[in-house]
C-alpha cells in the first residue's frame, strides 16, 4: 500500500526551508493526495558558528544528522544543498535526483548607502579592504587577484550575513548566487562574479533529494524532479572533488556545463594565502561524465596539486566535506 504522508528531513534555515518548501510544492502537485511534511534538523556545521567550519574536522557536517533521521525513519527524504554533500554515503542511502540548477556563480555585496551601492563590484574594492566569506575557496581565489584584501570570517544565515554587512562589519561579503536569488534578494546583489574570478564550488546552485535505495515509493515519487543537464554536470564536478580526495571546505573549484551536448568543465586547486592557483580545463563527451572529472583531477594533480592540498590539511585537518550553504 503506497505511503500518502511522506516527510522530509530539512535543516532549518531559511534558505534550507525554501528549498525544502519548493520540493515539498513539486510533490504535492505530481502526487494530488499526498501530504507532506517537513522534519526541521539541526546539524553540527548549525550548531558550531563561532569557529572556522574547516577547523572543525569531520565529515558531513549539514548532513550527518539528517541522514540519521532518514536511515531510523523520521524522515523518507532530504533535501540538500548539493555543495554541503560528501561524496560518499551511508549505507542504505543515496541521492538518485539532483533538481534544475539556479546560477552557479558567487555574488559580491557591498553595503548599500543613499539607496546605492557604496562599492560597485569586486574591482572597485580599495585597498586593504574586509571582505566576508566563510570559504577558503573563495578567499584564495580572491587574494590571488588583490592580496591586499583582509579576508574576515562570515558564518550564519543569509540574513545574518547581510546584517553584518549592514552594519558595516564588511566592506563587501561573499554569498553563492543561487542562495541569494532564491529568498527574492537580488536586488542586494552587487555584481555576479565571473568564473574568471570566482570558480564555483562543486555542486553550488543545485538541490539535491537523498533516499533510502529500497524505499520504491519513494524513489519513484522524486524520480520526475530530476534534471538530467544538472545531474550529469554535478556527478563530474563531484567525481573530480573525489578523486583529489578533498571536501567542499578547502580550496576546490570546479564548474561544468553542458554545451551542444558536451561537457565543458574547469577545475582548480588553491593555496590558502592565493599565491599558487592551479586551473584545469577538459572537454568531452556528456556520457563520460565521471570519466572526465577523473581526468580532469589527475591533471591537476600532475601539476602539483596534491602539495597544495596536503599544505591545506596540514594546517586544517581532518579535511571538512561540506561547505555551509550561502
Amino acid at each position: 500500500m503506497n505511503k500518502k504522508k511522506i516527510v522530509i528531513g530539512t535543516r532549518g534555515s531559511k534558505l534550507a526551508l525554501w528549498q525544502a518548501e519548493w520540493v515539498k510544492s513539486e510533490l504535492e502537485k505530481l502526487t494530488p493526495g499526498v501530504e507532506v511534511e517537513l522534519n526541521k534538523i539541526k546539524t553540527t556545521g548549525d550548531k558550531i558558528l563561532d569557529v572556522p567550519l574547516a577547523k572543525v574536522g569531520g565529515k558531513g557536517l549539514f548532513v550527518k544528522e539528517i541522514e540519521e533521521a532518514l536511515l531510523s525513519g523520521a524522515a523518507d527524504l532530504a533535501v540538500h544543498s548539493m555543495k554541503d554533500v560528501p561524496t560518499d554515503f551511508p549505507d542504505g542511502l543515496h541521492l538518485p535526483v539532483i533538481c534544475k540548477r539556479e546560477d552557479p556563480r558567487d555574488a559580491f555585496i557591498s553595503g548599500i548607502q543613499n539607496s546605492a551601492f557604496r562599492i560597485q563590484g569586486f574591482k572597485e574594492l580599495p585597498n586593504a579592504a574586509t571582505v566576508g566569506t566563510s570559504s577558503l575557496r573563495r578567499s584564495c581565489q580572491l587574494l590571488s587577484i588583490k592580496p591586499d584584501l583582509n579576508i574576515a570570517q562570515l558564518r550564519g544565515n543569509l540574513d545574518t550575513r547581510l546584517r553584518k554587512l549592514d552594519e558595516g562589519q564588511f566592506d563587501a561579503i561573499i554569498l553563492a548566487a543561487a542562495g541569494v536569488k532564491r529568498l527574492g534578494w537580488s536586488d542586494r546583489i552587487t555584481e555576479i562574479l565571473s568564473t574568471e574570478i570566482s570558480l564555483p564550488a562543486i555542486g553550488q546552485g543545485a538541490i539535491g533529494i537523498e533516499c533510502r535505495i529500497g524505499d520504491p515509493f519513494i524513489n519513484d515519487l522524486i524520480t520526475p524532479l530530476n534534471h538530467p543537464e544538472t545531474f550529469t554536470c554535478v556527478r563530474a564536478e563531484r567525481t573530480f572533488l573525489k578523486k583529489l580526495e578533498g571536501g567542499c571546505q578547502v580550496p576546490i573549484a570546479a564548474h561544468a556545463r553542458l554545451v551542444e551536448g558536451r561537457i565543458v568543465m574547469d577545475g582548480l586547486v588553491g593555496s590558502i594565502s592565493g599565491d599558487r592557483i592551479l586551473r584545469a580545463h577538459i572537454q568531452g563527451s556528456a556520457e563520460h561524465a565521471e570519466s572526465l572529472g577523473i581526468t580532469l583531477a589527475e591533471d591537476i594533480l600532475s601539476r602539483g596539486a596534491k602539495e597544495i592540498l596536503d599544505e591545506v590539511y596540514g594546517r586544517f585537518s581532518p579535511p571538512v566535506d561540506g561547505e555551509i550553504s550561502s
